[in-house]
């Protein structure tokens, strides 16, 4: 049966409704927050129409938060003070079994081109199978997902052109113009290629200037033919290599695979009895040699005999 949130709830509306701006929401650490699944349609009024009053109040608020939100409970009850942290997470553990959301791990990789771990929430406007997720956990998208279209993108300019161009921000009296930057750029990209940082050809490029400066290209040009010594260049990040992800339990938080988290709920956390036992041996024998393992672990070396 659907439930459809009236209009004597004001807040519930409110939230719901796509036309309105975010609102204010304290953001999470860098890197961490709310992430958006790929692949959504556009937002329409009947989003979350298929949920309770309270589910779909949570989530039309949640769905209107930028990137990188504080959605943690805590912060959601405090924020929304009809619903205490209880109400919260229980309202996130159902968000999530109706395909909304799951909790997970993902890496980013920063400048030095090292991966780390960060906790994201990801939250879909569109409501998700455990099939779909589990390919966006693998880095791709389930089978049938629509794509979205390829862009064409400008050519794209090389690292030594943007610092060329972007001379005059830092010294307005050596601003160059478009030619001057193509004409200078496998100048400055030896630069780079011999180690040099972006800080270290800008301040080659201003620092020192004559008073007036008649000729910006030419300075850069003389400039520039004086090569820094050789050094190792600086790693920098790959950009074409996914980000690995990990989901956790929405309840419990314990990670596991995508098969095992049904709704994003563990084993546990959906009250489905254990799995019966393999072929292996029965409790009471593990017990019992374990419990011989340990005493022989602590029983003191038998004396050699001379």
């Amino acid at each position: 049966m659907t439930n459809k949130i009236e209009s004597s709830d004001p807040l519930a509306a409110n939230q719901l409704n796509p036309a309105l701006p975010a609102p204010a929401h304290p953001l999470a650490n860098p890197g961490y927050g709310k992430r958006s699944a790929p692949e959504q349609r556009r937002p329409r009024d009947d989003d979350f129409a298929h949920l309770p009053r309270r589910e779909a109040s949570i989530a039309g608020y949640i769905d209107r938060l930028p990137e990188g939100a504080d959605i943690s409970v805590k912060t959601l009850a405090k924020v929304l003070p009809d619903y205490g942290q209880c109400a919260v997470r229980t309202s996130l553990r159902r968000l999530s079994e109706a395909g909304h959301l799951r909790l997970g791990k993902e890496t980013v990789t920063d400048r030095t081109g090292s991966r780390r771990w960060v906790t994201r929430t990801f939250f879909s406007r569109t409501a998700r199978d455990d099939a779909w997720w589990a390919a966006f956990q693998g880095g791709g998208s389930a089978p049938g997902a629509p794509q979205p279209p390829e862009r064409r993108r400008p050519p794209a300019r090389s690292r030594a052109y943007g610092i060329l161009a972007s001379l005059g921000r830092t010294k307005p009296a050596m601003s160059l113009s478009e030619a001057d930057c193509v004409a200078l750029e496998a100048l400055a990209a030896d630069w780079l290629a011999r180690g040099a940082t972006e800080a270290e050809l800008v301040h080659a490029l201003t620092d020192g200037l004559p008073r007036p400066v008649h000729s910006p290209p030419a300075i850069a040009r003389v400039r520039l033919a004086k090569l820094p010594p050789q050094r190792a260049p600086e790693p920098q990040p790959t950009a074409d290599r996914p980000p690995l992800r990990m989901l956790e339990c929405t309840e419990c938080r314990v990670p596991g695979r995508p098969e095992a988290l049904a709704g994003g709920l563990c084993r546990v956390c959906r009250d489905e009895p254990p799995r019966p036992p393999g072929s292996g041996l029965a409790e009471s024998e593990v017990r019992a040699h374990a419990a011989r393992v340990r005493a022989a672990a602590t029983r003191p070396p038998e004396r050699t005999r001379t």
